[in-house]
């Protein structure tokens, strides 16, 4: 288990709990937008103690309410369910952040009820994801992961990345065809682009959509998404 990195208080990243962020080592995808390159690249020199974050949390009891698993790519570690269990062992809600490169993982975790929240970002339609993720990348297994949390009774989100020269509004009206075919979805955010450090430094000057566009691109969702945000 390698260990980029911890946020030790966050009001964000756990829908309306207090949560600390674990980031993992390690990505297999490219995505050139990605604002953590240091963790897609592994250019940490010295990855936090594992034991030194179970201390931190065992601290925490009573202050926290959960914890956020994130990367890179989570999944990618063999000793994830482990590691999540020893948390959730203290008490901790958790949460998993996913590309859904790893169906099986995320299945496994789930069935053993080791995640409280699934986290999936949404690349793209599914036909254009290698134009994102640089990468030959099981695009079906990203598919499976997808359909499994529709149809599983765990919470979940999706969520994209709008970076306006890679996506546009008929990427979305693909998706949300995508959507239709799975019937309701519960959660779907669009995130929108921000400047900071990026695994390709040519998108330190991207840009992301227009409020109008992303009104435009809104109503496309009204009749597939429980929940709709642009955030």
């Amino acid at each position: 288990m390698l260990i980029g990195g911890i946020t030790k208080s966050s009001l964000i990243d756990y829908p309306k709990k207090i949560s600390a962020v674990i980031f993992l080592i390690g990505c297999n995808f490219n995505c050139p937008y990605c604002h953590n390159p240091e963790l897609v690249i592994s250019n940490i020199n010295e990855p936090i103690d594992i034991n030194t974050i179970y201390s931190f949390l065992n601290s925490r009891k009573g202050l926290l309410d959960a914890v956020v698993i994130t990367g890179g790519e989570p999944t990618l570690h063999k000793s994830l369910p482990e590691f999540i269990k020893n948390i959730k062992d203290m008490g901790y809600l958790i949460k998993l952040d996913t590309n859904g490169s790893n169906p099986e993982m995320v299945q496994k975790l789930v069935e053993n009820k080791l995640v409280d929240y699934v986290a999936m970002d949404i690349k793209a339609p599914f036909d254009e994801y290698r134009n994102i993720v640089s990468k030959d990348v099981c695009i079906e297994n990203v598919e499976k992961t997808f359909k499994f949390l529709v149809q599983n009774k765990t919470d979940y989100e999706f969520r994209t990345t709008v970076v306006s020269n890679l996506l546009n509004y008929h990427s979305f009206d693909k998706i949300n065809k995508m959507f239709k075919k799975e019937g309701k979805i519960k959660r779907y955010f669009l995130q929108k682009f921000k400047k900071s450090k990026h695994l390709n430094e040519a998108y330190l000057n991207a840009k992301t959509f227009t409020d109008e566009e992303f009104e435009k691109v809104s109503l496309l969702f009204k009749d597939t998404v429980e929940e709709f945000m642009v955030r």
